[in-house]
């Protein structure tokens, strides 16, 4: 098969990347029909690629043979005092019809960012789609992430769990920083060391405890909070986005548990606990995500029946 023909992206260009993108998301709803049918229409999915294509700094390249588009590829810088000089490629900013193309567009839009020094780069990938996956690998991205999701249906309350009070404020902010410290181990080697105050995190517990929107929920032995789990609206998450924000889902947002009580079934009560929280609450689905470095997270969740969505590649030229 001939090699595509390749173009820099622009306006015109964002009908041809609405068909494809749709197309990509009815294959990846046939794998994962709790992701939001909306984008399986060109005009819906449009408006996701024009989003993505409107961002400051975005570049593109769209490819075609005999005259039809078979892919496209829009990338745009994220936050470099968070993740360094980058470059994002989101859910929506890519789509082809043959996997193989994506390595034919990424080095076309590559060479710019290399040369601005921007070498860090990020892309969005739905996880049913092997074969594109597969040719991202072969680009040398390796898998950072996983955005993960299950339905959810009515769970008996599980004994030691019960929704946070004011009388654990304290317990609550001494539990909150245990997260980054794990993270900050091998084989994560996290750069984010977060400087998380006691006296704010007891104030943000509090905010938190004030709203029914959010399920602060705790394990509990021997009257000692040992572990604590958040349900929070879908909406208060920034990755969770555009085709990958199912419809009347909630987000699975924070998890810890103390160490020495993990193999205690406390973690798993505590996802029991959440599912059957955000049931009554009259969610639908229930997603979180994980960093797959975390050896933690990435045995425990999709045991408790998460299943991954997207992951986000990561390549640091």
């Amino acid at each position: 098969m001939s090699r595509p023909e390749l173009r820099p992206f622009d306006d015109e260009h964002l009908a041809d990347a609405a068909s494809l993108l749709a197309a990509r998301h009815r294959r990846h709803r046939a794998a994962e029909p709790l992701l939001p049918p909306r984008f399986e229409d060109a005009e819906a999915a449009r408006a996701e690629v024009e989003a993505a294509w409107r961002k400051e700094g975005a570049a593109g390249a769209i490819a075609f043979r005999d005259g039809a588009a078979v892919g496209y590829l829009v990338g745009a810088p994220g936050d470099d005092e968070l993740w360094g000089a980058n470059e994002w490629i989101e859910v929506a900013g890519h789509a082809v019809e043959e996997a193989e193309v994506v390595r034919d567009l990424y080095a076309a839009v590559a060479a710019g960012w290399f040369e601005a020094g921007r070498r860090r780069h990020y892309v969005l990938v739905p996880a049913a789609d092997g074969p594109l996956v597969d040719a991202w690998f072969r680009l040398s991205f390796g898998q950072q992430q996983a955005h993960a999701i299950q339905e959810l249906g009515a769970e008996p309350w599980p004994e030691g769990v019960r929704g946070a009070e004011a009388r654990d404020l304290d317990a609550l902010a001494e539990l909150a920083p245990l997260l980054n410290r794990h993270q900050l181990l091998s084989p994560l080697f996290s750069e984010r060391r977060l400087d998380w105050d006691f006296d704010k995190l007891r104030r943000e517990f509090e905010s938190d405890l004030a709203s029914d929107e959010i399920g602060t929920l705790v394990a509990e032995v021997d009257g000692r909070v040992v572990g604590l789990f958040q349900v929070a609206p879908l909406e208060l998450s920034s990755m969770h986005v555009s085709l990958a924000r199912p419809e009347r889902a909630c987000y699975l947002s924070f998890a810890v548990t103390l160490p020495e009580v993990r193999g205690s079934g406390a973690g798993v009560a505590l996802t029991t606990a959440c599912l059957a929280w955000a049931h009554r609450a009259g969610y639908r689905s229930m997603v979180t995500d994980w960093r797959v470095t975390n050896l933690l997270a990435s045995r425990f969740w999709p045991k408790r029946g998460f299943r991954p969505t997207f992951l986000r590649l990561h390549r640091n030229v």
